[in-house]
């Protein structure tokens, strides 16, 4: 989900960038909606506030790039100190930029997960494990969906999905929280296991 804001390059004084992955925790993935409620509220407040940025979620964790004031992003920092929908918040980078990377997203939110994204460029970098990277790779990442987003721009589609998903994940989605489709699919996987070996025993 995003929404876009009126400004296609905002204009903000002291103009930092935020990055920062964690980890979800079991309030956050026992509710189906927990990704568009995080999103809802964080486009609404961002508008006020003049943020901008990306929510990347997929394999249990998060990664999110914003953008804005030093101000308002030491104040979204502390938001999340507190949110118990996350846990073990690791801030990679905090510092002042020139330029916003997506300047039209109050917030786009993307889930990632190598079975349902059909991005060749994405699919290199699954399974998502954010804390495995070194900076060299999350900076690549943010440099891949930052090339979605001008695509998007070039032609004139900023408000739709930057990243395609497979039937299986659109199906899945449906049924469940994005966020908790990999659960799913592990249980799943998990009890067929169960059943083949309980099966070969008897």
């Amino acid at each position: 989900m995003s929404t876009i804001n009126d400004s296609t390059n905002p204009v903000t004084p002291d103009l930092c960038q935020l990055v920062y992955i964690s980890r979800i925790t079991s309030t956050g993935l026992s509710s189906p909606s927990t990704l568009n409620d995080i999103s809802e509220t964080a486009v609404e407040r961002n508008k006020i506030d003049n943020v901008t940025g990306i929510l990347c979620y997929g394999n249990g964790y998060f990664l999110q790039c914003v953008e804005g004031s030093e101000q308002a992003l030491t104040n979204l920092k502390n938001r999340l100190l507190v949110d118990d929908r996350h846990k073990e918040l690791k801030i990679l980078d905090f510092s002042e930029i020139t330029k916003r990377r997506f300047a039209g997203w109050s917030l786009r939110s993307i889930t990632l997960e190598r079975w349902m994204t059909k991005e060749p460029e994405l699919k290199k970098l699954m399974p998502f494990k954010p804390y495995e990277w070194d900076s060299n790779e999350w900076q690549k990442f943010l440099d891949i969906l930052q090339g979605y987003y001008e695509e998007q721009t070039r032609t004139g589609n900023v408000d739709t999905p930057p990243v395609k998903y497979s039937t299986l994940g659109v199906t899945l989605s449906k049924v469940v929280g994005q966020h908790q489709a990999f659960f799913l699919i592990q249980t799943i996987l998990g009890l067929m296991i169960v059943a083949t070996l309980l099966w070969l025993l008897l």
